[in-house]
């Protein structure tokens, strides 16, 4: 990767995009937007909640994703009765008498964490820990992940009995909480008539891990205007009630607001979102693009909105809409 100036390295970037759509698309039928968020979610060295019903192609999408990147990917499907070690792997006694570490699942790229909620907090927080620290310590002993570093983590929003769900706390470190919907009547009829046939389709590689790595960092260098930053942190201030400044809607329907990392999360993916759309700096409307995502999984309702029929995509609306 020999880019004279990151002018450059921002069209090869836009360039690459626009091939791994092109790529994702020979598998995948519609379903932009939220490919689009995945890949803005590894550009920002970011993780990410998917919730949608079962079939809706969620596993096919990341392995295709993973094929695409180039990258090692591992799916694990979480179950009552995962253990930790299932995740990050354990320690055996081998022929010679010596301890020896069996790498689990978790040392891969792309790690597609299956119905997250089904498992126990104890499995679940040892995948979070990995997901913040980037590494698993096992016996005392730490062992680095690969770098690229990626979690998707699915949910089923049907069907919650026996199931464990995620504090707000373990929440906050998704990037981004996207909503899988069900295709179109014609994207759906697509989706038959390709997948019913002897049709076979491959993917090509597009990117190279360091080319990933390369372009994450290319996106850290990003410039942002004084009056971005505003907007974003004036943003999430709003979600949080009985605060300076907390809005009458605030006050009246939420219990808790998002946090500090909701406004990096914003600006570090508008920054994306602004070089994907082939801009060099991001404006207030990349903001409002990865807005729903980023505080969806983050703000909390009271009883009165809940009873009210009030829920979190309305007061994010709300919040778009309203003048700063």
């Amino acid at each position: 990767m020999n880019y004279s100036t990151d002018v450059e390295a921002i069209g090869a970037l836009v360039q690459k995009y626009d091939i791994l759509k092109q790529e994702i698309a020979k598998v995948i039928v519609g379903q932009d937007d939220v490919i689009k968020n995945l890949l803005i979610s590894i550009f920002c060295k970011g993780h990410c909640l998917l919730v949608g019903v079962p079939g809706l192609a969620k596993t096919l999408m990341v392995n295709t994703l993973s094929k695409s990147l180039g990258l090692s990917y591992s799916r694990i499907q979480f179950t009552p009765d995962l253990m930790p070690s299932d995740i990050i792997g354990t320690e055996i006694l081998d022929e010679s008498r010596h301890f020896r570490f069996i790498k689990g699942p978790v040392f891969a790229n792309i790690i597609l964490a299956d119905e997250i909620n089904r498992t126990p907090p104890k499995t679940q927080s040892a995948l979070l820990e990995a997901m913040q620290e980037k590494a698993v310590t096992v016996a005392g002993t730490s062992y680095k992940l690969d770098e690229p570093f990626f979690v998707l983590a699915t949910q089923n929003p049907i069907e919650q009995e026996g199931t464990y769900p995620l504090p707000e706390a373990q929440l906050d470190r998704f990037m981004f909480n996207i909503w899988l919907d069900y295709p179109s009547f014609e994207e759906e009829i697509k989706v038959v008539q390709e997948t019913t046939t002897e049709k076979t389709v491959s993917t090509e590689v597009v990117l190279t891990t360091d080319e990933i790595l390369y372009f994450q960092n290319l996106i850290r260098k990003i410039p942002v205007p004084e009056n971005v930053y505003d907007y974003a942190v004036s943003m999430v201030a709003k979600t949080r009630p009985n605060t300076t400044h907390a809005t009458e809607w605030t006050n009246e329907y939420l219990t808790w607001g998002a946090g500090p990392r909701a406004s990096q999360y914003l600006i570090i993916g508008a920054k994306c979102h602004a070089v994907l759309s082939g801009k060099y700096s991001p404006d207030i409307e990349d903001i409002r693009a990865v807005a729903t995502a980023v505080l969806r999984h983050r703000i909390v309702r009271n009883y009165k909105a809940e009873a009210e029929g009030i829920n979190v995509e309305d007061f994010i609306q709300r919040l778009l809409t309203e003048p700063q």
